[in-house]
């Protein structure tokens, strides 16, 4: 297994720990009998950073297709190199870094941390379509 498909495995892994960690915040607020039921009633509203994770998740769920779908692409194509190694690495680890920037309501350094996974996420673009 390549490195990139490594690394995709390792962004899996976050992105069940940003499923795990809201909700199990959540199920904190709301109480297990809520939790496994329909959902009809109203809940409370969730807290600041269950809320915060629940958005960081959703961030995360917005660019891991991408992420995926270009890393599933270099591995198809054989493309591999520096330029993809860099982008899988800056991708999993901005995400890493952007789930703690997040909760604590940090907002203009989880910004910076976002735009990092991004640039990482262009890498991998640019090699498939450099190559």
């Amino acid at each position: 297994m390549t490195t990139e498909l490594t690394l995709l495995a390792w962004t899996l892994v976050l992105a069940l720990v940003q499923i795990l960690l809201p909700s199990t915040l959540r199920t904190q607020e709301t109480g297990a009998q809520y939790n496994v039921s329909a959902g009809d009633g109203a809940a409370p509203p969730p807290r600041p950073v269950t809320a915060r994770l629940q958005r960081a998740q959703a961030n995360l769920f917005e660019t891991l297709p991408l992420f995926a779908a270009a890393v599933l692409i270099a591995h198809v194509s054989g493309t591999h190199g520096a330029l993809t190694l860099w982008g899988c690495w800056l991708y999993l680890l901005a995400r890493i870094v952007y789930v703690p920037l997040y909760a604590a309501g940090i907002p203009v350094l989880r910004t910076l941390v976002w735009m990092v996974s991004l640039v990482g996420l262009v890498l991998i673009l640019f090699a498939l379509l450099a190559g």
